[in-house]
């Protein structure tokens, strides 16, 4: 990791916003420091950057999109944050709020200027309240942490971001490396600061290259004012937005009513074998989330998980079908292997509901996952507990929830993912306790009877239906593998039209239709008709 960021802030701000269109908010600083040794250090700061300060804010555009800005520039005395430098941003921000804008903050410090400070370390307190003031003013607040971003920033309004995004191999933390060895006496092992290590644990939402910086942010911006806009007409009782035709529908199913429990149909509705869908779903071409999401989204930002690409969870900003959305999704396998869903994949869904909420965007999750993590450490992990608490998180959303059963939906790790307003199902998924050669070994002691129990226990998509999980199945003809950009469409186009029914209700009558729909789960089972 280098020592400081390549770029200087004019220089990034350059790489960001539309040519010609930013304009500076800076005004002239307070009175000079009194120490003298101080002075002359400002002041050849400034005639090396041509900067007055450490930050330079303005607004400008990206991609035709007014937005605020902030960005830091290191090579004014590290980038570190005197009350002025405090004082500048804080009025950004403030300016950013009062005008609805978007905040996009890039960040690059040492941390707090020591000539200041404790007066300066407290102006963090000012920074903060002003970005949780925008914050909870409905306004995105965007940042992109640069290398090195430190101490009390990186503690504060660099990483508190609705998305945090940072540069490549950047050195993220609290306590930069020389104070570490001198407080303690041994080195900070290189690797614990780096951006790719705070992605991979959750921390940071998407490592991104400046060159790339642009196109990402205004995809993000992109959704998050869609978003902004289905919001304010849904607050003014109108349709959220124009909905797009579907060019096929799915299969109808039950929410409030269950489906009938007579024979299925012949043709593309019959139900098919639980145990040859349990099958098809393990199929390593059938589409997975990604696949999904890169075939239907008008925009999309795919966001780090825990893992990374190799993790199992997926998550993006994303337009689908004219429909903004945060979408949380379990990519259940590549080519040689499974991927069990982990302790920080349920703490990084949690989250992102959460920023679903703040946000003001609709939630879709996509199921598609052979169970959690089985081992020693995922139990040390508290595994179970992260379960728990992504029901609850879930339930408890006010934001629109939209579940999608993509394919194998087995144990904690799918049953985190359910709890929604509205499930959709592909035709071939399932739900179950356990795969069905786990259940064979409870019952009969060997795993000979899974097919017998995928097709005694229900848990084919249209059994869902019959016990008030699943509310419409979407067709497959005959099976994803065989179909995926049709499959993949059709799906999409199912998506867009159950968010635009849930955007438009009201908030209150949503929410108590979601209570009474998990109440009533189940009541059915009785009169329950097996798959064939």
């Amino acid at each position: 990791m280098g020592t400081g960021t390549s770029l200087t802030a004019r220089q990034l701000l350059g790489l960001l916003v539309d040519p010609g269109t930013f304009t500076s908010w800076d005004e002239p600083l307070g009175p000079e420091p009194a120490e003298a040794g101080y002075r002359a250090a400002l002041a050849r700061a400034r005639e090396r950057t041509g900067t007055d300060e450490a930050v330079v804010t303005g607004t400008g555009r990206i991609g035709g999109r007014a937005v605020a800005l902030v960005a830091s520039e290191f090579g004014f005395l590290g980038g570190s944050i005197g009350v002025a430098t405090a004082e500048r941003i804080t009025r950004a921000v403030e300016r950013a709020t009062a005008g609805r804008l978007p905040l996009v903050a890039l960040p690059v410090s040492g941390g707090t200027r020591m000539q200041e400070g404790s007066a300066a370390f407290l102006c963090m307190l000012r920074i903060t309240a002003a970005v949780q003031a925008h914050r909870a003013a409905g306004l995105p607040y965007l940042t992109y942490l640069r290398n090195p971003t430190m101490g009390g920033v990186f503690a504060s309004w660099g990483t508190l971001g609705q998305l945090v995004f940072a540069e490549p191999g950047a050195r993220l933390g609290f306590l930069g490396p020389r104070v570490y060895e001198e407080l303690r006496g041994v080195e900070l092992p290189a690797d614990v600061q780096r951006a790719e290590t705070l992605a991979a644990r959750g921390l940071v939402d998407a490592v991104v290259a400046p060159e790339e910086l642009r196109e990402v942010l205004r995809r993000a911006l992109a959704v998050l004012a869609l978003g902004a806009t289905t919001a304010e007409r849904r607050a003014d009782g109108l349709d959220p937005a124009p909905e797009p035709a579907p060019t096929s529908e799915p299969t109808p199913a039950s929410g409030s009513e269950p489906t009938s429990a007579e024979p299925p149909p012949t043709g593309p509705g019959t139900r098919p074998d639980a145990w040859e869908a349990v099958r098809s779903t393990r199929r390593p071409d059938r589409p997975g989330t990604r696949e999904l999401l890169r075939r239907t989204a008008g925009e999309l930002v795919l966001l780090d998980s825990p893992g990374g690409r190799d993790g199992a969870l997926v998550r993006a900003l994303a337009v689908l079908h004219g429909r903004p959305a945060l979408v949380i999704g379990q990519q259940r396998q590549e080519p040689d292997r499974e991927r069990p869903f982990t302790a920080a994949d349920l703490r990084a869904v949690r989250r992102s509901a959460r920023l679903a909420e703040q946000l003001g965007l609709p939630l879709v999750t996509v199921v598609d996952t052979a169970g959690a993590e089985l081992s020693a450490q995922a139990e040390l992990d508290g595994i179970a507990v992260e379960i728990a608490h992504c029901l609850t998180t879930l339930l408890a959303l006010r934001t629109p929830v939209l579940a999608v059963l993509l394919g194998q939906g087995s144990g904690g790790g799918a049953l985190a993912l359910l709890p929604a307003d509205r499930v959709l199902a592909a035709e071939r998924a399932w739900l179950a306790p356990l795969p069905p050669e786990g259940a064979s070994a409870i019952v009969h002691r060997d795993g000979a009877h899974a097919a017998e129990l995928a097709r005694s226990q229900g848990i084919g998509a249209y059994d869902l239906a019959d016990v008030g999980l699943v509310d419409a199945v979407v067709p497959e003809l005959p099976d994803a593998a065989e179909e995926p950009a049709a499959f993949c469409d059709r799906l999409g186009r199912a998506v867009g039209t159950a968010l635009g029914a849930l955007t438009a209700l009201p908030e209150a009558e949503r929410l108590a239709a979601r209570a009474g729909r998990h109440r009533r789960l189940g009541d059915t089972l009785a009169g329950r008709t097996p798959s064939a």
